[in-house]
Order: structure tokens, then sequence, then C-alpha cells
């Protein structure tokens, strides 16, 4: 198609065929984007190479005017485009990745995301300004003056006021100096900058599990006979006291029922256990004595006085428990709490609650 006539000069066409047969596709694009914007639609510009917005830009300044019969051309062959698309495929290697996020392995995501650079994760300023409070301060403890200045100033302003009242008084001084110096800043250079900072919040190792060392020994031993999972806490406490204390705040038992468990979520609990496996497990507490006692009487206070009647009964016609058969029991009753909190029908008190209660 022939580009050597301005768009300002083309009249109704007397020829055969359409009027907007005479004009390039980069003429067309920017008809198209105009009608689009005189219709109020929402066009993401910003999602076009930067080559191509400024060829866009270009293209609508160096036009003024159509006609309906050219505008009419033009938005009819635009929407047979569009009807006769089939498919089509994300932009570059970010928009696959969203496309197959959940359907490729995160190793392989990875891999692919390092190699497309930090862009393809988004606007790299857009991603240090979603980076957590603690993450932005170690980058800028970690930078130049210069380049923490250009930082607080890409930043929301209140954030960078909290990021700022958190540094030394000496190193926030010369930040907030720094930041007046910062006129002469070339978009290029801080475009470099957000490139380098938002590389920083990606450049974390890849871990082979989800959860950390403490969540994955913790249910290890709530699983685990209380001989064994007293044997490793001492064991661990010989070793590493600091690490010792952490898993013992992440274990939950029958004995911590009482401290952890709301009065109010013991009747949907019990609802979750077989009768026959309750009894046995209420049973076994109470002949053991010790913290499993309080459990059970935890358990059987709070429930209706005739269940908890009915409940006692069972308890002395079934005598004495093993303790195998005991232990077995109130871990079913340790797993339905835990299956109830995982759908979140029930919430659990932290360590850290209940240890602020104490005191």
């Amino acid at each position: 198609m022939s580009t050597s006539r301005p768009l300002a000069q083309i009249t109704p066409s007397r020829s055969p065929g359409p009027a907007s047969a005479r004009l390039s596709r980069r003429q067309k694009a920017a008809i198209i984007v105009r009608f689009l914007l005189n219709e109020g639609a929402e066009i993401p510009l910003t999602d076009l190479p930067e080559q191509l917005q400024a060829q866009l830009t270009t293209q609508m300044g160096s036009m003024r005017y159509v006609d309906r019969s050219t505008l009419a051309d033009v938005v009819a062959e635009f929407a047979a485009e569009l009807e006769a698309m089939g498919l089509t495929f994300p932009r570059g290697v970010a928009g696959a990745l969203n496309a197959l996020d959940g359907r490729i392995s995160p190793q392989t995501a990875a891999r692919l995301r390092k190699e497309a650079g930090v862009r393809q994760f988004g606007e790299p300023w857009e991603q240090v300004r979603a980076a957590a409070t603690d993450d932005l301060m170690n980058m800028i403890t970690r930078e130049s003056t210069e380049v923490a200045a250009v930082m607080l100033s890409k930043l929301d302003v209140a954030r960078a006021a909290e990021l700022l009242g958190r540094l030394p008084g000496d190193q926030a001084r010369r930040i907030t100096y720094a930041v007046s110096q910062t006129g002469a800043v070339t978009p290029q250079a801080v475009d470099r900058i957000g490139l380098a900072l938002a590389a920083q919040l990606h450049d974390v190792p890849e871990t082979a599990f989800d959860e950390g060392p403490v969540e994955r020994v913790g249910a290890i031993l709530n699983f685990s006979a209380a001989t064994t999972r007293d044997d490793v806490l001492t064991g661990l406490d010989e070793t590493d006291q600091d690490f010792a204390k952490l898993v013992r705040k992440a274990i939950f038992t029958f004995v911590h029922i009482p401290a952890r468990v709301a009065a109010v979520d013991i009747p949907k609990i019990i609802r979750e256990v077989d009768q026959a496996v309750l009894v046995t497990a209420l049973a076994s507490a109470s002949d053991q004595g010790g913290d499993l006692a309080p459990a059970a009487e935890f358990i059987l206070g709070n429930i209706s006085t005739r269940m908890a009647d009915a409940l006692r009964e069972e308890i002395e016609e079934q005598g004495r428990v093993k303790p195998r058969d005991g232990e077995t029991a109130m871990t079913e009753i340790v797993n339905a709490i835990r299956t109830l909190e995982a759908r979140g029908e029930i919430t659990l008190v932290s360590q850290e609650e209940e240890e602020d209660g104490d005191e």
C-alpha cells in the first residue's frame, strides 16, 4: 500500500475499491486508536513496545482528519480482521509465562524468567513499590546514597517517609540531601536503577521445600509417638536450644488443646471424631494423668452436660486403655482439629498469643 500521500490530503475515493486501500497499516492503526479513544475505550498502549508507542504517537501527530467513508472502511476492515482471527498468543516470554502459570514446573519458570530478564515480571519500579518494607530497607542500606535517593523519589510519599524514619539520623540526612540533587537524573538512568533494584528482589535462591525446617520437623513430631517426640526434643535441646524452642512452638498435640483451642469450638471438633475413638482418647488421657488429664476435662467441660455424663459413663465401662491405643485415638482428635483449621472452620490460638496472655 502506498504511503506517499499524507492523510490530511485524502478525500473520498472516486476510484473502485474502498478508500482505506490507500492507507498504510500504521495510518489505519492511528485511525482505530483515535476512534476508540473518542468512544471512551480504555486502551493499554503501555503494553506496546516503546518503539511502537513512539511510532503511533508520531503517526497521530502527522494526521489531521478523515472523512466518514474512509473511517467506515477502516473500521470495517479492522472488524473483519478481528472476526477472522482464530487464536492469539501472549506477547513475549512474560505473557507466555503468565499464560502457563501453574502448568510448567517452578524450576523451568524460574530459569526462563532469569533468561528473559527482569522486565518480564512487569514494570521494574512497580515491583519495587510492591516490595515489602524490610526488603526495601535492606536495599537502601546496601546501595549508594544517590541510588537510595532515586528509590525514595519513586516511592509513594507515605512509604518513603516510613523508610526514612527507620534510617539512622545521619544516613537519613544524607539521602534527603541527595534527593535535592536528583533533578538532572535522566529517565534512562532511573530506568536502569529500577531494573537493578527489581533484579535484587528476584535474586532469591530456589528452595526445594515449601515450608521451613521448623514447620517440617514440627509436623513430623505431631504424628510421632510421645516417647519419640520427647527424645527428639531432648536431643534438640542439647544440639540447638533456639531451634528446639521454635519446634516446640510448632508442635500441636493433645495436651495443647486447652491452651490452643477455643472452648466454643469443642462441639464442632467432637462431631468430626467417631465416638468410640473419642471415648478411648478421653479414657486414656484420664488414666495417664499429668498434662493429658486437663485436656480431657477441657473437652468434657465444654460440651452439653447430658453428652458429658454419657461419655463419662462410657469411659467407666471401657476400663483401662492400652497406651498405644490411647495415643492413636488422641492423634485422631488432633488430626480432626488440624483438618477443621485447614478448612477455616476454627482458628487455633497462636503460641505468641498464648504467651502474651500469660504475662
